[in-house]
């Protein structure tokens, strides 16, 4: 390797990169301290979905490098997931202005460069942000993630599956945080005592642990995330009307506060679309890609159960169409068996100050190929915006290691105006959907005998109005109601691989339709939770269940799917 030429190391890097198919660029190619345009490195599309990481010190350009490869996607068609945990990615939406500064380094990496907006939709967990809510009812958000939320040790954990193996046998839903808290309550009460001595393996003193923690979540406001309505994940798998993947922005502007539940939240995401995406097998490009950033978030003090929930997801959710990429500071943050399924790297410069960063320095060198670099040396000299890379090639294969400096995007790189993002919102027929949270009849109101509650306030935001927002918005993503509906459908025929329940909407019968309320779904035969999740379900896939719901009978309706982390959508029961 030492007595290789320049010539000799280059060529081999444009053997490497050299691909049949659609590709992301990545940049050009940076050989014995020179720059070659001449050599770009790129990542195959249909690699995608072999799930990758982006890692690298504070400063050193990992959203940048999210920002550009979410560019390529959406250009492509390809859906986009992201974590906007600092509010910067918000810039997808609006067209960058060029510079003398940036026409030199885009000429010299060969890049054609052109200021563009992207379709995007904005996301606030719970309505924590400007985003539109995103909701998860507690028996879909499951007991795996829950304890995770609560922070609650392995024996906890268990006792927490047993109330819900208790709700679900006796049809009672799970919907917010009061379902659980008076389910829990009745089960340590006088009259629940002979239910929690059948349960055997929970303790009273152990639920009430479990009830203090339920009592410190809702202290700290986190009960608007759990409730209905329930955020279709197939909303992620959308496409604009210009064929662009719409990329999804969640944001949750006091993480600092809730970094659990940001990221379990994410999970929870995965674990649904997991458990609604038929197998796809290989494909020409992924269905979706994900992108996690922060992931040493999902990872610190999880339970054996969480962490070989989130293996088996990243195993097997590749088949699926849809990729992840998991973004953080150093390999290290993310388990060996979970970073053993990442098959594209993009490593940004570390930083060696301290024992402990060598350490973590020597243990990324030794997960690269063998290459014609000093990595020890490269990657603590690197600058801001290269990286070392190293992605699966169209065979399966490693490309050679190449350090890298990395495409520019071509929308801005920070926030969109704040005034944009709540005009992009408002635009959104995702608003008239998911705006305002409504309180149906659940656990709660059948242990103590008391209505539903009033629903909640819409989202923030004015209610959509007709003719979208500017190019390249959350309004142009999402289009008028009658887009979404017919989105939808696609979604549901094409990719989710089952007929569509969503009407074709009459023209000139549609506006009354969508002022007069909707009549409330007869009751199926046989009754009991059958008869109450057909007039429940709805969303994009909920009304392709109901048929189905009415065909099950009382006893398989009491039965509720239970996925990878113990998840369970009230659309699949």
């Amino acid at each position: 390797m030492a007595n290789k030429t320049t010539a000799e190391k280059l060529a081999t890097i444009q053997k490497g990169y050299t691909l049949e198919g659609a590709t992301i660029e990545l940049g050009a190619a940076i050989v014995d301290g020179e720059l070659h345009k001449e050599a770009q490195v790129r990542l195959p599309l249909a690699m995608m979905n072999r799930h990758g990481l982006v890692a690298g010190a504070t400063g050193t350009g990992k959203t940048v490098t999210l920002h550009m490869m979410a560019e390529q996607l959406s250009t492509a068609g390809v859906p986009v997931f992201l974590a906007d945990i600092k509010g910067d990615l918000s810039g997808l939406a609006t067209a960058a202005a060029g510079s003398d500064k940036l026409k030199a380094r885009t000429d010299s990496i060969g890049q054609a460069w052109a200021g563009k907006t992207y379709p995007v939709e904005f996301l606030a967990l719970g309505g924590d942000g400007n985003g539109i809510p995103v909701r998860a009812t507690i028996t879909s958000f499951g007991p795996i993630l829950l304890s995770r939320v609560m922070e609650l040790n392995d024996t906890q954990e268990s006792s927490l599956q047993l109330v819900f193996h208790f709700a679900d046998k006796n049809n009672l839903e799970l919907i917010d945080l009061k379902d659980l808290r008076a389910v829990i309550q009745f089960l340590t009460s006088d009259e629940g005592k002979d239910e929690l001595e059948e349960l055997g393996g929970l303790s009273k003193a152990t639920a009430g642990v479990i009830l203090r923690e339920l009592v410190n979540l809702e202290a700290q406001g986190l009960e608007k995330f759990f409730g209905e309505p329930e955020f279709d994940t197939a909303e992620l798998l959308r496409t604009a009307p210009n064929g662009r993947g719409v990329v999804t922005c969640l944001e949750l502007p006091t993480l600092q506060t809730k970094p659990m539940l940001f990221s379990t939240f994410l999970m929870w995401l995965l674990a649904d679309l997991f458990e609604d995406l038929p197998e796809a097998g290989d494909l020409d490009k992924p269905k979706l890609v994900f992108f996690l950033d922060e992931a040493h978030l999902l990872f610190n003090g999880a339970s054996k159960a969480f962490l070989s929930a989130i293996t088996t997801t990243v195993r097997l959710i590749r088949s699926k169409g849809v990729g992840i990429f998991f973004v953080t500071q150093t390999p290290k943050d993310v388990p060996a068996d979970v970073l053993g399924q990442l098959a594209n790297r993009i490593q940004h410069a570390l930083r060696a100050f301290t024992p402990e960063d060598a350490k973590a320095l020597k243990a990324t060198v030794s997960t690269f190929p063998v290459s014609d670099y000093d990595l020890e040396e490269t990657l603590t000299s690197a600058g801001i915006g290269e990286a070392v890379i190293t992605v699966m090639n169209e065979k399966g294969a490693p490309t050679p290691v190449a350090l890298t400096r990395l495409r520019a995007p071509e929308s801005v790189m920070g926030p969109s105006t704040e005034d944009l993002v709540k005009s992009s919102v408002a635009g959104s027929a995702l608003l008239a959907k998911y705006g305002a949270a409504v309180d149906n009849i659940s656990a709660y109101e059948k242990l103590t005998g008391k209505g539903a509650a009033p629903t909640g306030e819409a989202a923030p935001g004015e209610p959509p109005v007709p003719g979208g927002t500017e190019s390249g918005s959350a309004g142009q993503a999402g289009g008028s109601q009658a887009d979404v509906d017919a989105e939808a459908r696609r979604i549901e025929e094409e990719i989710l691989g089952r007929p569509s329940s969503r009407s074709v909407p009459v023209p000139d019968r549609a506006p009354e339709r969508a002022r007069a309320p909707r009549a409330p779904e007869p009751a199926p035969a046989g009754g009991g939770i059958a008869g109450e999740l057909a007039g429940a379900l709805g969303g994009a896939l909920g009304g392709g269940l109901k048929s189905m719901v009415r065909s099950m009978g009382t006893q398989l309706g009491r039965e509720l799917l239970r996925g990878v982390f113990g998840t369970s959508s009230r659309r699949r029961r």
